[in-house]
C-alpha cells in the first residue's frame, strides 16, 4: 500500500510539472504570436492583437460618447488611441459580446452574442491554413500560412480604406477588378458610418485627386506633373515622398514616410476638410502639417471657366489675359460662376494659334488626353489638328519637360501660382497672338522700324484700293427695297437660288419691332449661335428669334447650314423654322415659340423636375426617338444632327419634344455611312468616342448621343460632371454598374419613381445602354430603337458603354488613327525622392 501511495504521489508531481511546462510554453507561444490569429484562436471584446513592432493595435472600441462597439485599429505607441480603420462601421455592436474569428476558407467574421454575423471579409481566393495578421504598417491581412508565395494575400484592410490614409495605402483603381480605393468620412466623431464626403484619385482623363460632397466636387488638385500635383501646398518635402503610378492592372496614388520614427496620417474629417497630421513626442499631441482645401481659391469652379483665382488679390477672381467676363454684371456683383470668354472669338483652323500662359495651376483634367512619348512640338501639332482641343502642355516638368497633355472643352479650376505654376498653351484667335521681338541694339530697332513703316504704308495703300473696289461692288447689289446686302450674303443668295426653299424672308424692322428692339426682358437665353429672343408678330403669333452674335462661335456657314437643313424637314418632333432675316450685318432665324423652353430646364432642376412624372419622361424619350428616326431615314436628306443634347430638345405647351439647332448638322448621300472631319463640333458628354477622338461621325454618332440623353432623362443627372460616392464613373458607368447588378430601377429620378411603369423603365435603361456601347457597329439603328421602345420582345445584351474620353487608360491612343497607340500599360511614373 505504501509503495502504491508513493507511486501515486510521484505521478501527481510529474503531471503538475508537465502541466506547468505546457502552460509556460503556451504563454510563450502566444507572446510570440500576439500579432496573429488562426482558426483556433479568436479575440473577444477586451482582448487585442498588437503588430510586431508595437505600432498598431486591433480590438473593440466605442467612439466619442457612443456606447456602440466597433472592431477597429488604432495607434498603440501614442497615448491618444487614434482610430485609423473600422471594420463594422455600418453595423455596430450593441454590447460587449462581439467575437472576431478566422474561418475557412480564409474569412474574418465578426459575431455578436447571438452568433449573428455583423461583418465579414470577402475574397475571390482562399487559404488552406488561414491566419489573420496585423502588420506594422497598420494593415490587417489574411493569408495562407503555408502558401508557396508568402507575399500573396487573401484579403487586406488597406483595400477598404475608411477616413484615414496611411503610408503604403493606395488611392485609385484596379483596372481589372474595377475595385476603387478612396477615403470616406465618418458621419460624426461619434459615428464611423460612411459620411457624405469622399477623397480619392480621379482617373478620368489624366489622374488628379478630388474631394467631393456626394456628387458635387469641392476640390481638385490638378494633374500630377511628375513632381507634384498642381497646387503649391502639395510638393516634395522632407517628411514623406509620394507619386502617381500607372501599372499594368492599376492606377494609384500613394506615399511613404522618409523616416520610420515619424508618425503621419492623412484624414478626411466629417466636416469635409482633409488634413495631414504628424505626431510630436515633445507635446504628446498631433499637429497639422497640411489642410485641403487650404484657402478660398481651392474651391472648385469658384471663378468659372477661364477665370483665374489669386488669394493675394481682391477680389480673388479675375479673367486670364485676353479673356473678359462672360456676364459682366454678375461678375461685378462677385458672382463669378459664369467665368470668362475669349476677348476675340476663334474660327478654328482659320488663323487661330496658341498663347503661352505661365505660372498657373493646371486646369481640371477630367476631360483630357495624354501621351508620355510625345514632345511639346508634337503635342502642339496634335492639338492644332483637332478644333475641340483647347490647350496643351507638357505632361512631366522634369528635365525641361516631356510628354503631352491635351485639354478638351472649357478650362476650369485655374489659379495663379506665380513662380510655382506650370506653362500651358491655350488656343486663341490669331489677332491675340503677339510675337515678342528682342531688340539687339539701336541699329536693329531702326531697321525694323523702317521696314515696319514701309510695309505699313504699303498695306494701307492696298487696303484703300481694296476698300473702294469693295464699296463699288457692294453698291451694285441693292435689293428692290433699297436695303444693302453684303457680298457674302449675296453669294449665299446666288448659290442657293436653285434650292427653292420656299422660306419666308423677314425684314429687320419687323423682327426688331416684334422683340421690342431686342429688349433684355425678351431674351430667352443664349447659345453658340448667339442670343435668342421672344417675339410677337403683328398677327399675334409668338416666335423665337435666334440672332447671330458678333462674338458667336458659329458663323455664316452654320447659319446657312441650319437654313438649308431644317427648311426641308417637316416633322412633329422637329422644331419648325418659320423664316429668316438677312439684312446688312444681321443674320437671324425665326422659329415657332416653345413656351416650356428646353428639356434641360426641367430634368436638371430639383424643383421643376417634379413636373415630369414617368409618363411624361417616357413620352419625351419616344418623341425624340421618332424625330431622330425621321432625320436618319424618312427625310428627303439623311441628316446627322451631331449636337443632340438636352438643351437642344425644346418642349411645346403639351410637353411634346422637338429637336432643334441644326447648325452643326450634316447631310449624307444615299450610299454614305461615315465621314471624318478635323473640326470636331458638339458637346462633351454627348459625343461618341470615335467622333470626339478621331473625328469619325455617322448615324451611330447620333445614336450614342440619344443613349446619353435617355439615361439623363431617366436619372435627372447630367452625364458630364456626374459623380457618385461609391465610385468615380460618370453617368454611363453608373448605369452600367446598376444594370449588371440588377439594380437599374435605382437609376430613376426620385420624382418619377413613384409613378413609373417597371417594364418601361427597365426597357428604357436597357435601350439607353445599347445606344452608348463603345463600338459604333454594336449600337442599334434608330428604327430598331423605336421598335424596341414600343415592343415587349427580348432585347440583345449591351456591352460596356463607351466612356466620354473615348478610350480608357488601358487603351489610351492617339487622337488620329494615323498615330501610334500608346498603352497606359507601358507608362510608369516613379515616386520621387523629396528635395
Amino acid at each position: 500500500m505504501d509503495n502504491q501511495l508513493l507511486y501515486m504521489k510521484i505521478s501527481m508531481e510529474g503531471f503538475a510539472k508537465t502541466s506547468f511546462l505546457f502552460s509556460l510554453f503556451s504563454v510563450l507561444l502566444i507572446s510570440i504570436a500576439v500579432d496573429t490569429m488562426n482558426e483556433t484562436w479568436f479575440i473577444t471584446d477586451g482582448e487585442t492583437i498588437i503588430s510586431s513592432g508595437g505600432s498598431f493595435e486591433l480590438g473593440f472600441f466605442s467612439p466619442g460618447v457612443s456606447k456602440n462597439r466597433y472592431l477597429g485599429i488604432w495607434y498603440k505607441k501614442i497615448s491618444t488611441g487614434t482610430i485609423v480603420w473600422v471594420a463594422n462601421r455600418e453595423t455596430p455592436l450593441a454590447d460587449t459580446t462581439g467575437v472576431l474569428k478566422v474561418v475557412n476558407p480564409g474569412i474574418l467574421v465578426l459575431l455578436n452574442g447571438t452568433n449573428h454575423t455583423m461583418w465579414s471579409t470577402n475574397s475571390s481566393s482562399s487559404a488552406r491554413y488561414p491566419v489573420a495578421q496585423l502588420l506594422e504598417s497598420g494593415n490587417l491581412v489574411v493569408k495562407d500560412l503555408k502558401a508557396a508565395d508568402p507575399g500573396h494575400l487573401v484579403w487586406q484592410s488597406f483595400d477598404y480604406p475608411g477616413d484615414t490614409f496611411l503610408p503604403g495605402m493606395k488611392l485609385g483603381k484596379n483596372l481589372v477588378t474595377g475595385q476603387e480605393w478612396y477615403l470616406s468620412s465618418w458621419k460624426s466623431d461619434n459615428d464611423p458610418a460612411r459620411g457624405e464626403y469622399t477623397f480619392g484619385l480621379d482617373i478620368h482623363g489624366y489622374p488628379q485627386t478630388v474631394l467631393s460632397k456626394g456628387s458635387t466636387d469641392l476640390f481638385r488638385s490638378g494633374p500630377w506633373n511628375g513632381v507634384r500635383f498642381s497646387v503649391p501646398h502639395l510638393r516634395p518635402n522632407s517628411i514623406y515622398k509620394y507619386g502617381v503610378f500607372f501599372e499594368k492592372d492599376e492606377v494609384y496614388y500613394t506615399y511613404k514616410l522618409l523616416n520610420s520614427s515619424v508618425i503621419s496620417r492623412f484624414i478626411l474629417n466629417p466636416n469635409g476638410v482633409a488634413k495631414r497630421w504628424t505626431w510630436i513626442d515633445r507635446t504628446q499631441g498631433w499637429t497639422i502639417y497640411l489642410t485641403v482645401p487650404q484657402d478660398s481659391c481651392d474651391t472648385y469652379e469658384l471663378c468659372g471657366p477661364y477665370g483665374s483665382c489669386n488669394v493675394d488679390k481682391s477680389p480673388v477672381c479675375g479673367c486670364m489675359n485676353k479673356f473678359v467676363p462672360k456676364y459682366p454684371n454678375n461678375w461685378n456683383a462677385t458672382d463669378w460662376s459664369g467665368g470668362c470668354i475669349r476677348r476675340t472669338q476663334m474660327v478654328c483652323q482659320n488663323g487661330d494659334g496658341f498663347l503661352k500662359y505661365t505660372g498657373i495651376k493646371m486646369p481640371d483634367t477630367r476631360y483630357s488626353w495624354f501621351n508620355r512619348s510625345m514632345n511639346l512640338k508634337e503635342c502642339r501639332e496634335v492639338c492644332s489638328e483637332n478644333c475641340s482641343c483647347t490647350a496643351y502642355s507638357n505632361l512631366d516638368i522634369r528635365g525641361g519637360g516631356s510628354g503631352c497633355l491635351l485639354w478638351f472643352g472649357d478650362l476650369i479650376n485655374i489659379r495663379d501660382f506665380s513662380d510655382n505654376g506650370i506653362d500651358i498653351y491655350i488656343r486663341m484667335a490669331s489677332s491675340e497672338l503677339v510675337k515678342q521681338v528682342v531688340n539687339r541694339g539701336k541699329k536693329r530697332v531702326i531697321i525694323l522700324g523702317s521696314l515696319g513703316l514701309f510695309f505699313g504704308m504699303l498695306l494701307l495703300g492696298l487696303g484703300l484700293i481694296f476698300y473702294f473696289r469693295h464699296k463699288k461692288k457692294q453698291t451694285s447689289h441693292l435689293n428692290r427695297e433699297g436695303h444693302q446686302i453684303h457680298s457674302s450674303e449675296q453669294h449665299y443668295d446666288n448659290r442657293n437660288q436653285q434650292e427653292d426653299l420656299e422660306l419666308p424672308l423677314f425684314d429687320f424692322a419687323t423682327i426688331a419691332n416684334s422683340t421690342k428692339n431686342f429688349s433684355i426682358n425678351n431674351k430667352l437665353g443664349e447659345g453658340g449661335f448667339g442670343p435668342v429672343y421672344k417675339g410677337t408678330l403683328e398677327g399675334g403669333q409668338e416666335v423665337a428669334v435666334k440672332r447671330l452674335s458678333e462674338n458667336s462661335r458659329q458663323g455664316l456657314e452654320e447659319f446657312k447650314n441650319e437654313v438649308i437643313c431644317i427648311a426641308k424637314l417637316q416633322h412633329r418632333n422637329l422644331v419648325k423654322l418659320l423664316g429668316c432675316c438677312i439684312e446688312g450685318e444681321e443674320r437671324m432665324l425665326i422659329y415657332e415659340f416653345m413656351p416650356n423652353q428646353s428639356l434641360d430646364y426641367f430634368i436638371f432642376d430639383h424643383t421643376r423636375s417634379t413636373l415630369l412624372d414617368w409618363a411624361k419622361r417616357f413620352h419625351i424619350i419616344n418623341g425624340i426617338a421618332r424625330g431622330l428616326l425621321y432625320l436618319h431615314q424618312d427625310s428627303r436628306l439623311r441628316i446627322i444632327h451631331r449636337d443632340l443634347k438636352a438643351s437642344n430638345i425644346l418642349l411645346d405647351i403639351s410637353m411634346n419634344p422637338k429637336i432643334s439647332d441644326f447648325g452643326m448638322a450634316r447631310s449624307f448621300g444615299g450610299n454614305e455611312v461615315e465621314a471624318k472631319t478635323k473640326r470636331v463640333v458638339g458637346t462633351y458628354g454627348y459625343m461618341s468616342p470615335e467622333y470626339a477622338i478621331d473625328g469619325l461621325f455617322s448615324l451611330k454618332s447620333d445614336i450614342f448621343s440619344f443613349g446619353v440623353l435617355v439615361l439623363e432623362i431617366l436619372s435627372g443627372k447630367r452625364n458630364r460632371g456626374f459623380s457618385h460616392p461609391d465610385h468615380h464613373h460618370h453617368l454611363l458607368g453608373h448605369a452600367w454598374i446598376l444594370y449588371k447588378e440588377g439594380r437599374s430601377l435605382e437609376l430613376i429620378d426620385e420624382h418619377a419613381r413613384d409613378s413609373c411603369c417597371l417594364a418601361e423603365v427597365l426597357r428604357s435603361v436597357h435601350v439607353g445602354l445599347l445606344c452608348v456601347q463603345q463600338c459604333p457597329e454594336d449600337r442599334p439603328s434608330m428604327s430598331s430603337v423605336v421598335l424596341m421602345l414600343g415592343s415587349e420582345g427580348d432585347l440583345p445584351q449591351p456591352k460596356q458603354p463607351g466612356f466620354f474620353t473615348g478610350r480608357s487608360l488601358l487603351e489610351a491612343g492617339g487622337l488620329s488613327s494615323e498615330g501610334a497607340v500608346y498603352s497606359a500599360n507601358e507608362i510608369t511614373i516613379s515616386l520621387l525622392d523629396a528635395r
